[in-house]
């Protein structure tokens, strides 16, 4: 039976990732040009103008930035796309029927997620090479913020591919909660050039602890305590995964 379980979820794992690999002009190429033309834009127009912790040059401080905004949004578009596409078709009764535990079911789209997550984020720093000297001064953070956030994206992405019952749905999610959280996050801007308020905000979205961590990785400068964004993002996968675990054991809007 383990043996039978290993290899239903090796398939299953095979297959998400097969599904937005063999589209990977649309799901990989596609967002990474998205990314390049707001690297070109952006430090077209502030490059000259502004500087963050002291002397790091705008297009470079942007870079990280766009690289964990590009991984964040990927994470989240292939778990939830993926279940709410087999739930609308119907195909999903080929992958609750096997003997899966709903652990190997959520280790699979989420591993996957994390794998496109990854491949775009990637895709977005080599093309970022060309147009900005990027140090990186501690790469085990950056590979650990890049892993930790992929998971909350993907646990993310699957517990809306379950709620929702149709596109629309998932779209509302995706545009009045990710989008929103991903781009007042710090992408753009150090939040020590907000004002106090703004800055208390900015404290309370979690996602300002994944982008501020992971561009820690490559500048060994952030706008809060590299350890403090690793505990908060800690926290929120921790309980990403409970959440999405226990909704997989019920079966929540998946089995009759």
């Amino acid at each position: 039976m383990h043996e039978a379980r290993l290899i239903g979820f090796r398939t299953l794992l095979y297959k998400e990732v097969l599904r937005f690999w063999k589209v990977g002009f649309q799901t990989v190429a596609a967002p990474v040009l998205n990314a390049l033309l707001f690297l070109l834009i952006f430090s077209h127009v502030l490059d000259r103008h502004v500087t963050v912790y002291g002397d790091v040059a705008y297009t470079a401080f942007l870079v990280p930035g766009l690289v964990m905004m590009s991984l964040l949004q990927n994470a989240f578009a292939n778990s939830s796309s993926s279940l709410i596409q087999s739930k609308i078709t119907g195909n999903i009764i080929f992958v609750l029927l096997p003997p899966l535990s709903y652990r190997e079911f959520y280790a699979a789209y989420v591993i996957a997620s994390m794998l496109r997550g990854l491949f775009v984020g990637c895709g977005v720093l080599l093309v970022s090479f060309p147009f900005v000297d990027l140090p990186i001064a501690a790469p085990a953070w950056v590979l650990v913020f890049a892993l930790i956030g992929g998971a909350i994206l993907g646990s993310l992405g699957v517990i809306a591919g379950i709620w929702a019952d149709k596109f629309d749905q998932l779209a509302g999610f995706q545009n009045f909660l990710i989008m929103p959280l991903t781009m007042l996050s710090g992408v753009f801007y150090s939040i020590h050039s907000l004002p106090q308020m703004w800055q208390d905000v900015s404290h309370i979205n979690p996602f300002f602890f994944m982008i501020d961590g992971f561009r820690y990785g490559f500048f060994g400068q952030s706008d809060v305590s590299p350890w403090l964004s690793l505990g908060v993002v800690s926290v929120c996968f921790v309980l990403l995964a409970v959440l999405t675990l226990a909704m997989l054991a019920r079966g929540y809007k998946l089995r009759a």
